[in-house]
Formats: structure tokens, C-alpha cells, sequence
């Protein structure tokens, strides 16, 4: 058994904050399934959003993030989240990561600051087309240099444990989780009443996504098993501008491009956004989104076009390096001609129920980061909130479960934890079945569950994924577990979460659109896809 007074589950931008902090207060363990930089956060390219600029406020980031949000966002959460973000910020600056500067007018450095769809002011900081990377590379070099800090890579938390899986019912807690060590095939017990999932998102439910590999809504899943609450997860954000192109399936054309004036134009070369909204080009997601679908269907063309090329070269060069360079990969010269794009599934705006310390509904248990849902997205995330939203509630759970929880490992009660079963089991000679599943996941909830919905589709991917679901627990239960078994335990889960919640949503709202019922209905409860497992 591995003891710690923390385990976090994930590495991303949540994980490594969380680790951070945590260590000022004990042994820390990390768990992750692949390698440390294998994450949601490393792939974010446009930058992380916060008020640093003498023009903005709190006021005007809060008010933004409400629109965005379509009516669902949590306003106390919103509030708190964009408040903190400025001490974030000077904790990710103390740790070593650099964001772009720009000399002032009177000649001193600041932020170089962009804007992307939704906001009214350039606050989003960033490095240049690769925020992400540059944030969680040192973070984890910072963690890696921390004493009482130890990564697991390549280890699969497989469920969480908990009184209640105990027959305990007085009080649910959590007390560690099963995890398979990938090298050995062994499954270990790791032990500890703190327990911080931030696995990131779901993304790879979807047939085509943004998202790395790794994006198989392992953290849902298991929280779902364990008993919590879950919610909004029918609100996945697809980002508008995927690029579109068979060598590069899931590479993300960062929103920022939009905002430092790119245009979506169609095969026509004509502009159409302004048919859709007065912001044109830099509407939020959720709208640009459904724009893009919609002249797709209606011109009977495989994309649309991102057309920047009216910008200078050394503009583009200095500014988007990254995309230029996989642009000019598959043979697409940025510089002078337009960039395919469609939209592809790249968020999930609900998750876990959390407050705003990233607390779920089981003790000693906090979820963060994309993983979670504090309520700060509502129906649909402002861009560059997600990073915002990873650092404020990371420190704040630590925070929280130290004074929740002061003792860490050493429980005010000992409990005796079942060692893992194997007995029965059979070593798996069927991969072709795990394979054939995940496509069929992954193609009817792109069908059915995507940009635009309706009942008949919904009703028809729960049909199915009831059969999945009831085919994977068959053969999780009858074979040795592996990370493709566990990946897809975890993938028909979330699918079937994300179904249920948009069949319970009787109109439409931010992410989530149906034909069925295209009008917003503020009559609607908030709680309406809210899911209690118990």
C-alpha cells in the first residue's frame, strides 16, 4: 500500500498547481496514466484569461463570462474565480512561467495581452501560440525538483474507494483509490483520506476532437462510480476552428487568431459570420460553432476557411509559430492562403458537482480543472477561462481539504482496505472487441450527441450505449485489466452522462442545441441535469 497525505490524479495544468501547494503541507503523490506532459493543458494554445490591464476590471470579466455562460453560470463562483486570478498568475510567474511581453509607452514591459470570442477587453495572456505547453513544462519541472513530491507515470487509477464501498453508510469519505502499474500489469492500493481528481476532460468520446488521447473522461467516470454528483455535462463546447486536413485530425486553431483579426470566410471567399451575429468573427463558441455547421450543411462543403493572410508575415510568424509550422507541414502557406476548418468536440463545461473549492459531495474528495463543475462555465465557457479556472480552484481544494481534513493519512479511524481481486479472470485475446467498441462509441455520439441534436438521436444513443455499457462491464469484469479495458469502461460512461443529461434538457442553451425544442426556457431548473447516482 502507497500512503500520502495527497494523491492528485492527472498532471495537467490543475494537477501540477494542486501538487504545488500541497507540498508546503505533506507527502504528495501524483498519479498518471501516461507520461507527465500528456494532458488537456499541454495542448492549450490561446492563453489563460485574467484582469492585468489598467483598461479592465473584474467587472467587465465577470459580466463576460455570464453572457458566455447563456444563464447557467454560478455568479459567486464566477466572481471568486476572476477575482483570484491575478495572485494565480504571480504564482505561475514565481514558478518559472514566462507569458509574451511588450514594451509600454513609457517604456516599461507588460503583458502582451490578446482577445479571443466573447470578451470586451485583451486580457488573455499568453505564450505566443503555445500557452499550455509552456505552462504545465514549468510546472512540472518545478514539481519535479520538489522533495516531497512523487509522479507515477504510467499508473491507471482505475476506482476510487470509499467508506461506502466499505458498507460504511454513516458518513461517505473517501480513503485512496485501485491503481494499475502499466509496466507490471499489477494493481496496488494507494492510500489517502485527500484526494484531488484533475484527469481533464472527455473529448475523445467525440470522433473528432482537439483533444490528446488521453481525453477519455477517466475522472467523471470514476466519480460517477463512487457516488458523486454529477452535472451539465450535455454542454460540450466543440471549438469552431479545428483544422481540417487527414494528417493533422486533431490540431486546434487557436481562437486568438480570431482575435487579432482572421476572418472565417466560405469556399466563396465571402465573410458569413455577420449573418449569424453583430460580433461576426468573434461571437462566442457555442454561436460560431453552429454557424459553421450550418454553412457546411447548407454549401455541401467538407469545411469552412480561417483567412489571416491579410496580416503582415513577420506578424504571423511572431504571433502564431506553432500553427504556421504544422500549417506548413500538410502544405498550407498561412501567409498567403486560408486554413480549412470545421469544428471539433473540445470541452466539457460540466463534470463533477463542485463548489467553488473544487469539493464534490463525497468528503475529502475535490475535483479541478476541466474535470469539475464549479459553475464558472455555465452553459458555455468564455475562451481562456479553462487555465483561469485550473489555477483558482486547484489552490483553493488544498486549501480547503487541510482545514476539512487536517490530519491527511492519518485518519481519526483506520479502516481495513480490500486488497484488488483477480480471481476468475482471464487474459484478454480479443482486442479487435475493445476496438470495435471505442469507434462505435465515438461514431454514434458524433452522429447523435454533437453540435445539433433531437430527441430521436438521443433516444437512439442511450439505446445503444445501454448494450455497449452492458458488453464493456462483461468483459471488464471477465478479463485482466489494461489501460485499453479501463479506457473504454471509462469512455461508454461519460457517453452514456452526457446523453442523459441532454435528454433531460427540455430546450435550447448554450452548448446544448435540439431542434425538438430551439427556444431557451427560463423556466427551467438548473438542477434539470443534475445527476445523483444514490
Amino acid at each position: 500500500m502507497i500512503e500520502a497525505d495527497f494523491i492528485i490524479v492527472g498532471t495537467g495544468a490543475a494537477g501540477l498547481v494542486a501538487a504545488l501547494h500541497a507540498s508546503e503541507h505533506g507527502r504528495v503523490v501524483m498519479i498518471t496514466k501516461r507520461g507527465a506532459l500528456d494532458s488537456n493543458s499541454n495542448w492549450a494554445q490561446g492563453g489563460i484569461a485574467c484582469v492585468t490591464a489598467e483598461n479592465d476590471s473584474i467587472e467587465k470579466h465577470v459580466s463576460d463570462t455570464l453572457v458566455a455562460g447563456a444563464g447557467l453560470c454560478k455568479e459567486a463562483a464566477v466572481r471568486t474565480i476572476v477575482s483570484e486570478g491575478p495572485a494565480r498568475i504571480a504564482d505561475l510567474v514565481k514558478w518559472g512561467v514566462h507569458f509574451d511581453q511588450r514594451e509600454a509607452v513609457d517604456g516599461h514591459l507588460e503583458f502582451d495581452l490578446t482577445r479571443e470570442g466573447g470578451h470586451t477587453a485583451r486580457r488573455v495572456l499568453h505564450a505566443a501560440d503555445a500557452t499550455g505547453r509552456e505552462i504545465t513544462e514549468k510546472l512540472l519541472a518545478t514539481v519535479r525538483a520538489h522533495p516531497s513530491i512523487t509522479i507515477y507515470e504510467n499508473h491507471y487509477a482505475i476506482d476510487i474507494l470509499t467508506t461506502a464501498k466499505l458498507g460504511l453508510v454513516s458518513e461517505d469519505r473517501v480513503l485512496g483509490l485501485y491503481v494499475l502499474d502499466e509496466s507490471s500489469g499489477d494493481v496496488h492500493t494507494f492510500r489517502s483520506d485527500r484526494v484531488i481528481l484533475a484527469t481533464g476532460g472527455c473529448g475523445r468520446v467525440y470522433l473528432y476532437t482537439t483533444n490528446p488521447l488521453v481525453a477519455t473522461g477517466d475522472g467523471v467516470a470514476m466519480a460517477w462510480r463512487a457516488g458523486a454528483t454529477i452535472s451539465d455535462m450535455e454542454f460540450i463546447q466543440f471549438h469552431p476552428t479545428c483544422l481540417y486536413h487527414p494528417q493533422k485530425r486533431s490540431f486546434l486553431i487557436s481562437e486568438a487568431m480570431r482575435g487579432e483579426g482572421a476572418r472565417l470566410i466560405g469556399k466563396d471567399g465571402q465573410e458569413f459570420m455577420h449573418r449569424y451575429d453583430p460580433r461576426g468573427s468573434l461571437a462566442p463558441r457555442d454561436i460560431v460553432a453552429r454557424a459553421i455547421d450550418h454553412e457546411i450543411k447548407k454549401t455541401g462543403g467538407p469545411c469552412v476557411y480561417l483567412d489571416i493572410s491579410h496580416r503582415s508575415p513577420e506578424f504571423i510568424a511572431s504571433h502564431f509559430p506553432n500553427i504556421q509550422k504544422a500549417c506548413l507541414d500538410v502544405g498550407i502557406d498561412i501567409t498567403k492562403e486560408p486554413i480549412p476548418v470545421v469544428p471539433a468536440a473540445h470541452y466539457q463545461c460540466g463534470g463533477v458537482l463542485t463548489d467553488v473549492n473544487g469539493a464534490t459531495s463525497i468528503r475529502g474528495l475535490c475535483a479541478v480543472g476541466e474535470v469539475g463543475c464549479t459553475g464558472l462555465h455555465g452553459a458555455n465557457r468564455l475562451a481562456s477561462n479553462s487555465l483561469l479556472e485550473c489555477c483558482v480552484t486547484a489552490q483553493r481544494a488544498v486549501a480547503h481539504l487541510i482545514k476539512k481534513i487536517p490530519q491527511g493519512k492519518v485518519a481519526e479511524q483506520s479502516y481495513e482496505l480490500r486488497p484488488w481481486q483477480t480471481s476468475g479472470v482471464v487474459e484478454n485475446d480479443e482486442l479487435v472487441v475493445i476496438y470495435h467498441n471505442w469507434d462505435e462509441i465515438r461514431r454514434l455520439m458524433w452522429d447523435y450527441v454533437s453540435i445539433v441534436r433531437t430527441n430521436k438521436r438521443l433516444q437512439r444513443a442511450a439505446a445503444r450505449l445501454r448494450n455497449l455499457k452492458r458488453e464493456v462491464q462483461e468483459f471488464y469484469w471477465n478479463n485482466h485489466v489494461t489501460s485499453e479495458i479501463l479506457e473504454l469502461r471509462n469512455l461508454v460512461e461519460t457517453a452514456s452522462l452526457i446523453v442523459e443529461c441532454a435528454i433531460r434538457r427540455h430546450e435550447s442553451r448554450g452548448l446544448h442545441y435540439t431542434l425538438d425544442y430551439p427556444n431557451t426556457d427560463d423556466t427551467r431548473l438548473p438542477q434539470d441535469s443534475t445527476l445523483r447516482r444514490y
